[in-house]
């Protein structure tokens, strides 16, 4: 069992150019594009967070259900749905506005235990920047790398919803030693500030930088540096191409049993190359169609 712990939302995508074009409402938000994304590859995943019980709510339920996704543990409140505005640049590129005042995901409480037989935990996003839900998931990660649990973090930077951005920064540094496999891209990477060999020796043993187009590189712990190229994809738009990179490694790192801090810190080149394109042709695929749309197993066969 991988368990995606993290906020759900709804993107309001726009459909045409201007501030004004009409919005398209979709599911999304990071990690609930991570599980669903790992559910249509077919890891067993199970969803972690707190969502509304409004139409929104059931409808990003439902989408999770769809994905094959266990949602028993999903905490439920009367709250509405927080809501992402998105705007495509010409290139693809998706920025955000966030309606966030009093919603739903905000409250999630951490949960006693984790769900039997869970082998890996993922994080990120606006759930590790808005509290009280922050600090919720903040103890999660910490307890889960207490029990030698597997960690995943993509802070997945959204710039307009942190207010302090040195605070932050101070907080990342924070949890590094309890998060085993870091990724983010090159521009969460400039923001944050440092470099991953600094972030390696605070704990991670592996940082996966994306770079669009460019591909994926990993740097591990013990020096090794792999790099693949991008996958050619006529771009509709990136929304989603980072959570499909996360849930394209954390299956790759199931299926060769790599699951555990000392397996990935034991990774050969022939390993990481693997998982690296795995990851690149997933982004491809979902960069490919409208929306957070990941691939599904049968599509990435062969």
């Amino acid at each position: 069992m991988i368990v995606v712990a993290g906020e759900a939302l709804i993107d309001l995508v726009p459909q045409g150019p201007g501030a004004l074009a009409s919005l398209r409402p979709a599911l999304g938000g990071g990690p609930y594009n991570t599980a669903v994304a790992l559910g249509r590859l077919g890891s067993p995943t199970a969803f972690c967070s707190r969502v509304s019980s409004d139409a929104f709510g059931e409808a990003l339920l439902d989408g999770l259900r769809a994905a094959g996704v266990d949602v028993s543990g999903v905490q439920r409140g009367d709250e509405p749905t927080t809501l992402a505005v998105a705007t495509i640049d010409t290139h693809g590129s998706a920025a955000y506005s966030f309606y966030v005042d009093g919603t739903a995901d905000r409250l999630f409480a951490a949960p006693t235990a984790l769900p039997a037989g869970t082998r890996a935990v993922s994080f990120g996003t606006c759930s590790l920047v808005l509290e009280p839900g922050a600090s919720a998931y903040e103890e999660l990660m910490r307890a889960a790398a207490g029990q030698g649990v597997f960690t995943a973090l993509d802070p997945n930077i959204r710039a307009g919803l942190i207010p302090d951005a040195d605070a932050y920064r101070a907080r990342f540094l924070k949890w590094l030693p309890s998060v085993t496999l870091l990724k983010l891209s090159e521009e969460d990477a400039r923001w944050l500030g440092g470099t991953p060999r600094e972030w390696l020796a605070a704990g991670p043993s592996a940082v996966v930088i994306t770079r669009g187009g460019d591909g994926l590189t990993v740097l591990t712990r013990d020096g090794a540096e792999y790099s693949v190229p991008g996958e050619k994809a006529d771009v509709v738009d990136t929304i989603g191409a980072g959570d499909t990179v996360n849930a394209a490694l954390l299956h790759g790192l199931a299926a060769q049993d790599a699951l555990s801090p000392a397996a990935l810190a034991g990774l050969d080149a022939g390993g990481w190359t693997r998982l690296l394109r795995f990851a690149a042709r997933a982004a491809a695929i979902t960069c490919s169609r409208a929306g957070a749309e990941p691939p599904y197993a049968h599509e990435l066969d062969g």
